[in-house]
């Protein structure tokens, strides 16, 4: 197939993949932009090549007229005294070199500008990239990474090792400026300085990188280093005028913390000062909306899971026959306790190879950015605390859907009548998805009248994972880590119908791998004899 007509092809599929952005929000979305990017250097080559024959041409012509121009100059008089020579010069001046004109002016970028135009529409934006550079500061802070490690790309797991340049770790830092966070400004404009100061060959001057850096140190209301940083500056470009008034500011600033300190010894004796904090030579990570953010991100890690060997003694593993469900009398499923109290269970085999394929296979050209319901308003929407792309699978879609529905309701003794649509979920760059309930506490949910609260979670892992994407528990200090072919299971609701609300839990941000799980929502409704009331409301 010529390159051009398989661009056009790959961008025909292309369009139905990808009519929207956010490729950064699923790894299964993102390996279509390998096969782009590889058909535009095909298509790179062929220009390549048609430039390369062209001037081939033209040098074996200047060749040609070198050895001929050096003869005829040297004796014009006796060269054009033979009638033939007379008669090729004219006939060159006049037509060989026109046509030379037109070979040197043939255009031969027309075919890749084209492609890579086609190819252009369906490129990441502008709010891909922000979202790529936010998603590797997420995992730097979730798993405790420092800007060199991440830089010289050194990760648990990875098969292909990659390096981020001066000018990546720059981008890195003007994202997070942009958006305000001067916390991993500083880190990444830190990172880029030491990358340049190394010798490291860059098109990003120093200058760029101070401005930014002392800028963001200032806003960490540290005087000091930001007019030590700013003076390094000017001392590379004394003509910087914003740098030179910085430093003017900087020094008026400092002026008046001297004045306001002698003038509060003469009051006091003793006397406070505030100065920037600092944790092992970085200025400390500014808090968020989350309470449980250092539990959450250290059980991610594997750090803090409360597994006693007293609590160790109470799980078991055993064989499942879904309380001697005929299907699983002969095949029952093996049955691992994962916690004792919430009861969590792993059930092993649930899924084969070809059955995830399948299921991947269908859910990935409806993938869509996974959404939450504003607390508020009652509306879906999207949110930076969730990270992955999903989709619904219907049983009539295909006849492996309706045979993997069936399997978890005997598995579960629950019905799935009333259970939502199988959810497949695939997690991007740092996918996360961090700590919410899975049941409803919003009285304006229309389902909590038809179908009931979300009663129980099963959660298919669908690939394994090579570092981190863990499932999590801060409330009582869980940690599960995906196996690809398992699932987990929990009740989110009480037999009385109340909430338990230990089973808050998060999906820990995607370090290296590509994480693919489906979930099935079982509801009250359909499975009130199925798990009937307790005697007390915490049954």
């Amino acid at each position: 197939m010529k390159p051009w007509l398989r661009l056009v092809f790959f961008t025909c599929i292309f369009l139905i993949w990808h009519t929207e952005a956010e490729f950064f929000t699923s790894i299964g979305q993102m390996t279509d932009l390998i096969y782009a990017e590889k058909d535009l250097v095909q298509s790179l080559k062929e220009y390549i090549r048609a430039e390369e024959n062209k001037l081939a041409q033209i040098k074996s012509w200047a060749e040609k007229m070198d050895v001929l121009t050096s003869k005829s100059a040297s004796d014009p008089e006796g060269y054009l005294a033979h009638p033939v020579n007379a008669y090729k010069l004219v006939k060159r001046l006049n037509t060989d070199w026109l046509e030379l004109e037109n070979l040197v002016l043939q255009d031969t970028t027309n075919g890749f500008i084209a492609n890579l135009t086609i190819q252009r529409q369906f490129f990441p934006t502008e709010e891909d990239e922000t979202g790529a550079a936010k998603a590797l500061m997420r995992l730097q802070d979730t798993y405790k990474l420092d800007p060199e490690t991440l830089s010289r790309g050194n990760l648990p797991g990875t098969k292909y090792r990659s390096s981020l340049t001066v000018g990546d770790c720059f981008g890195m830092g003007k994202t997070a400026y942009n958006d305000g966070d001067y916390y991993h400004t500083v880190l990444w404009m830190e990172q880029a300085l030491k990358q340049h100061d190394e010798g490291e060959d860059t098109t990003v001057s120093k200058v760029e990188i101070l401005d930014y850096l002392s800028y963001a140190v200032f806003q960490f209301g540290d005087l000091h280093r930001a007019m030590e940083l700013t003076r390094r500056l000017i001392s590379l470009d004394s003509t910087h005028e914003r740098a030179g008034s910085n430093l003017r500011y900087f020094e008026k600033l400092l002026e008046k913390e001297r004045e306001e300190e002698e003038k509060e010894k003469s009051i006091n004796k003793t006397m406070t000062t505030t100065e920037p904090v600092v944790q092992g030579g970085a200025y400390e990570r500014p808090l968020d909306y989350l309470p449980e953010r250092d539990i959450y991100e250290a059980l991610c890690r594997g750090e803090g899971v409360k597994m006693t060997p007293r609590r160790q003694k109470r799980l078991f593993c055993r064989y499942h026959d879904g309380n001697r469900n005929p299907h699983l009398l002969i095949a029952p499923f093996k049955e691992e306790d994962e916690w004792d109290s919430p009861h969590i269970v792993r059930y092993y085999d649930v899924m084969s190879d070809e059955e995830i394929e399948k299921i991947k296979q269908l859910a990935k050209p409806r993938l869509a950015r996974a959404t939450v319901r504003d607390p508020k308003t009652g509306v879906l929407t999207v949110a930076s605390y969730r990270v992955s792309k999903s989709s619904w699978l219907e049983e009539d879609d295909d006849p492996v859907v309706a045979k993997v529905n069936q399997r978890m309701q005997q598995i579960t003794g629950l019905t799935v009548k009333t259970a939502e649509l199988l959810q497949v979920a695939n997690y991007g760059m740092g996918g996360q998805y961090e700590p919410h309930f899975d049941f409803s506490r919003r009285p304006f949910d229309s389902t909590l009248k038809s179908e009931g609260n979300r009663l129980a979670t099963f959660l298919n892992y669908m690939s394994d994972v090579e570092a981190g994407g863990a499932t999590v528990f801060p409330d009582f200090g869980a940690a599960i880590w995906p196996k690809k072919g398992t699932a987990v299971f929990w009740y989110n609701l009480f037999r009385s119908g109340e909430g338990d609300y230990r089973t808050r839990h998060a999906a820990c941000p995607v370090l290296v791998g590509c994480k693919w799980v489906s979930n099935k929502w079982f509801h009250e409704r359909g499975n009130e004899f199925l798990r009937p009331c307790g005697r007390t409301e915490v049954d």
